[in-house]
């Protein structure tokens, strides 16, 4: 999520033919260290790739780096757990704050996808080979889109919200939108996530106060105003959740201790100020196995109906293997609703891997939906997210119009673009706009368009 006009994360994707081996693997460097490399999907146009780093030595290895080559006219498109840069054909992944040491006998992977048939060559890790290629091949069936597996039917958790939802965010900071007091949210929001909390000096910790700035554009808005204004939401039957991190946020949960701090800090705002639930909304990096424990620990104190909600970018939900995806598929028992920022992206691959949808239409959104329902979340959990018009994003802004034939594509199977899902998801929990403050701007014409036509949906 975004506080300013210029937002943009641009990862466009060119497919083209090549050559190359279906699987490479590279075991044993120097150190003791393996670095091997499975295809774990191959669609003919482009794949799915994954790299493995072992220790098998005696010693802790302490940050890692795994650059290998691609032949001409293969590319690399999204990617997670890893950093990336690039010379030519000539890749760099390197390790995250959260992963990079790797204990006697442990192993990270990263992942990534390729666009054209070739795979990697000429593999080094640390700077000395990754091996000698002794480890056995693994080669996945080609297939023509990821696997599909019937919608989960597990029960979603009480959180006393209806069946389709818009949820808008709240600006606790001063720009060129239109400044609201909370109670001042229009009626059409049935969640508003305030956004944000921020990071303190305890690791994994954050606060949450009115903002000066705010406060003085306001005429005067303080602590105790906001907490009436909570309860005021609340009396007609809204939800009011704390969102945590936003473009700018720095709150990092990468051990025990930190994930102990995030649970008992948020839940201290729970109680102070009466949040509905949390919003994680973490643009620089998070690391799934701790955030599931912090986010575990917050739903034993808080309850059943404590709301879980999730806003990762685009990227962010391209592979189950992603940090963000992973938490979302972990926590599923007690997860709300994931509501993907489809905007500030680039042309991105949807759930048939056969093409790079362009942002700011129907078949993105819709295609890139599909990912997420078809790998696991049920379709209670996933929201679609988009800018409330112009000035609230940098790319990928859509009519209101664009919103509800998604909506209409997924739940029913019509106003579809191009692209059909595999199936239909009359479950689909709505949408999700940054933001509420945008959208007032703008004339309301989001919430006016999009909570009538969720009233419906099946």
């Amino acid at each position: 999520m975004k506080r300013s006009r210029s937002l943009v994360l641009s990862l466009v994707t060119a497919v083209v033919a090549a050559v190359g081996a279906v699987w490479v693997a590279m075991p044993a460097f120097a150190a003791g260290a393996t670095a091997s490399f499975v295809k774990t999907s191959d669609w003919g146009s482009g794949w799915e790739g994954r790299y493995t780093i072992t220790n098998a030595g005696g010693t802790t290895v302490d940050g890692w780096t795994v650059t290998f080559d691609l032949p001409a006219g293969t590319t690399v498109g999204s990617y997670w757990d890893a950093l990336l840069t690039s010379s030519g054909q000539r890749y760099t992944f390197t390790n995250r704050s959260w992963n990079g040491s790797i204990a006697p006998g442990a192993s990270v992977s990263f992942g990534f996808l390729g666009n054209g048939p070739g795979a990697p060559a000429n593999c080094q890790l640390n700077g000395a080979s990754c091996g000698d290629g002794t480890t056995p091949p693994t080669t996945a069936p080609p297939t023509t889109a990821p696997p599909t597996t019937p919608p989960p039917t597990s029960p979603p958790p009480n959180t006393g919200l209806p069946k389709h939802i818009l949820t808008g965010y709240w600006h606790n900071f001063d720009n060129p939108a239109v400044e609201l007091r909370l109670r001042d949210v229009p009626a059409e929001y049935d969640v508003v996530a305030v956004a944000f909390a921020e990071a303190t000096a305890t690791p994994g910790a954050v606060t949450f106060a009115v903002d000066p700035g705010l406060s003085a554009a306001l005429g005067g808005y303080t602590d105790a105003d906001f907490s009436a204004d909570v309860r005021a939401l609340q009396s007609r039957g809204k939800k009011v959740i704390i969102s945590v991190g936003g473009e700018t946020g720095r709150v990092a949960v990468n051990d025990a201790a930190s994930a102990a701090a995030f649970s008992d800090s948020v839940h201290a705002l729970i109680q102070r100020y009466g949040f509905d639930g949390v919003d994680i909304d973490l643009e620089n990096g998070l690391n799934p196995t701790y955030m599931a424990q912090a986010l575990r620990s917050l739903r034993a104190k808080v309850g059943s109906r404590l709301i879980i909600a999730m806003a990762p970018q685009t990227i962010d939900m391209q592979s189950p293997g992603s940090s963000y995806f992973k938490l979302a598929l972990d926590i599923k028992d007690i997860l709300t609703v994931v509501n993907t920022q489809f905007y500030n992206s680039g042309a991105m691959l949807g759930c048939d891997r056969n093409a790079a949808y362009t942002q700011g239409t129907v078949n993105f959104v819709v295609a890139l939906a599909c990912i997420q329902l078809e790998a696991g979340l049920r379709p209670d959990q996933v929201g679609l997210g988009l800018p409330a018009g112009p000035g609230a994003a940098g790319g990928g802004v859509v009519a209101p119009s664009v919103v509800n034939a998604a909506l209409d594509c997924l739940a029913r199977g019509t106003n579809c673009g191009s692209f059909r899902p595999p199936r239909t998801y009359p479950g689909i929990r709505g949408a999700m706009t940054w933001s509420v403050n945008w959208d007032v701007t703008n004339g309301n014409a989001f919430a006016r368009t999009v909570a009538p036509h969720l009233a419906t949906l099946p």
